[in-house]
């Protein structure tokens, strides 16, 4: 990192305040859920936003600008600010929107830092059930302050696998395609609606494998760190059916899975 020692903020400092913000966050989107919620949609007809997915994205940067007034915002409801220091915050205020909307668990307030290009702080805060995920960059990961590391071995064909599905139908087609030519080698899918609490259930062990295209960096920010910091392997791929595939695995089946995906791919495409 090009910043000089002496600026260099303290990684441990800004993952409190990525927790400390995110817990307070999600106990007012935990409060707002219990109400009868008016959304809107963005890109397609099942991509919904609410009044409180804006509120809660003002709260979170002023929280965050109170002990830090000199860093960037990025916020997935428009928030794009730039400040005078290298520290940039990425905000998910609900990631999962359509299940709040719904009254539905499995959706979570994400945030993270992000240093010379380097996510190196992030918390989820998980609030329907209690969890406060977090992770410093070469400090591990943990949930509600206690360390987690994936202990699971799995196999491929036991695995539980996490995914998600975009918000335009011609993608959903070729994602169910290759969910197709997933599902024979694995135990089963999980679809949980938020990609920052996925991320979160690999830490955890709860599925083996996340792998998903079409994300936004706000929705795999923090999420990606804890998984990785947790043991998981996180990955990137560029050119996956056209899209970026975002990936977190046990690396125990590592090799085994991204090669189904290939294979899933291929197939798919010959398919369509």
């Amino acid at each position: 990192m090009s910043t000089s020692a002496s600026n260099t903020p303290d990684i441990i400092e800004l993952r409190n305040i990525a927790c400390d913000v995110a817990s307070q966050a999600g106990k007012y989107v935990l409060e707002e859920s219990k109400n009868q919620v008016l959304h809107e949609t963005k890109s397609s007809a099942s991509d919904l936003v609410t009044e409180i997915d804006k509120h809660t994205e003002a709260l979170i940067v002023d929280l965050v600008r109170s002990q830090r007034p000199d860093d960037s915002f990025l916020g997935e409801e428009g928030t794009s600010q730039k400040g005078s220091s290298d520290v940039l915050w990425v905000i998910d205020p609900i990631d999962g929107t359509t299940n709040f909307v719904h009254e539905h668990p499995g959706f979570g307030v994400s945030i993270a830092a992000k240093l010379d290009d380097v996510i190196v702080a992030g918390a989820v805060a998980d609030p329907k059930h209690g969890e406060l995920f977090d992770a410093a960059i070469g400090n591990g990961a943990r949930c509600n302050g206690e360390l987690i590391r994936i202990e699971r071995s799995p196999k491929l064909e036991t695995a539980l696998v996490a995914t998600g599905f975009s918000y335009e139908a011609s993608e959903r087609k070729t994602q169910a395609k290759i969910l197709t030519y997933l599902l024979p080698a694995i135990a089963d899918i999980r679809r949980m609606g938020s990609a920052a609490i996925d991320l979160c259930s690999v830490a955890m062990g709860r599925v083996d494998a996340f792998y998903e295209t079409g994300l936004n960096e706000w929705d795999i920010a923090a999420g990606s760190l804890i998984a990785s910091e947790a043991g998981a392997k996180v990955l990137t791929i560029k050119s996956f059916v056209g899209e970026t595939l975002h990936v977190a695995v046990n690396t125990c089946i590592e090799s085994e899975f991204l090669n189904l995906l290939h294979s899933a791919m291929e197939k798919s495409s010959r398919d369509i």
